[in-house]
């Protein structure tokens, strides 16, 4: 049985777990070295973990698995999966009030979850908030969304979450989901992303990502308005345009036509006082 309300879609269809386990390499049929032959021991947090669907296929890695399930019925489920495997600790709690550095318990951190579709930012951000710690995360996600996080620069999808994912991490496009993967099927189209860490952050000197994603919502607060429109209520557009030309960027830009790096370059030359107005 489901509960609709917390957006459980489990990945019933065994076919397509094999898929998955294969694109994170943790399949039988190829495993990622878990690191700690480079000295840095390496751990899984798996985010609703439903009925065990995917957490048997990382367990075979060898590596401590943290199941992270709010579910309580499903809890029960796992922790008698949890008396068979010694590597396998079970945690009812909700992730976006979970501390994932005390699970991790200076671990490096690999995320794998099949998140609900509804709440998939917010938890794409507490993420974010761990960013150093963790080596990647795999996550079956909305296909919208997964468009979204991979879209480049003039791509219609190209909005805040492409820029924040990419400020964080390299995201790929991995596998796309059919709706028969799962029980129930969602209504929606899926698809698998992996995120690289680190991201863009480690190039563009942003010292304070916060205020600067704050910047990039306002870039693109209103898709149709050029830049020097959006940045109104923080400088003035004369400004914004002096500084995109001495960017060799066009007057009228709108946010969706620049990277990363070049939102990073405005934002530091416009000036965090003038931003943070």
């Amino acid at each position: 049985m489901t509960r609709q309300r917390l957006g459980q879609h489990f990945l019933a269809d065994a076919g397509w777990r094999e898929k998955i386990a294969r694109a994170i390499r943790v399949s039988a049929h190829g495993m990622e070295s878990t690191g700690a032959e480079r000295g840095a021991e390496c751990c899984w947090i798996e985010i609703g973990a439903g009925h065990g669907e995917m957490t048997e296929h990382l367990l075979r890695s060898g590596s401590p698995v943290i199941a992270v399930e709010v579910d309580p019925p499903l809890v029960e489920t796992l922790r008698k999966i949890a008396e068979r495997h010694s590597n396998l600790t079970v945690v009812h709690g909700d992730v976006l009030k979970t501390d994932l550095r005390a699970l991790a318990a200076g671990r490096r951190m690999r995320i794998y979850g099949n998140l609900p579709y509804y709440i998939t930012s917010p938890i794409l951000h507490h993420f974010f908030e761990y960013s150093p710690e963790i080596d990647a995360a795999h996550i079956v996600i909305q296909l919208e969304v997964a468009q979204r996080l991979t879209a480049s620069p003039g791509n219609k999808l190209y909005g805040y979450l492409s820029v924040a994912t990419q400020f964080y991490s390299r995201p790929d496009f991995a596998l796309r989901l059919p709706r028969g993967a799962f029980r129930p099927p969602p209504e929606v189209g899926s698809a698998l992303v992996t995120l690289r860490f680190p991201g863009a952050s480690t190039e563009v000197g942003i010292e304070d990502a916060n205020t600067f994603l704050e910047f990039v919502k306002m870039c693109f607060g209103q898709k149709r308005k050029t830049l020097s429109n959006n940045l109104r209520p923080a400088t003035e557009p004369e400004l914004v345009r002096e500084i995109l030309r001495q960017l060799k960027l066009r007057e009228d830009a709108r946010a969706e036509q620049l990277t990363v790096g070049q939102l990073a370059d405005l934002y530091k030359r416009i000036g965090m006082k003038q931003v943070s107005k």
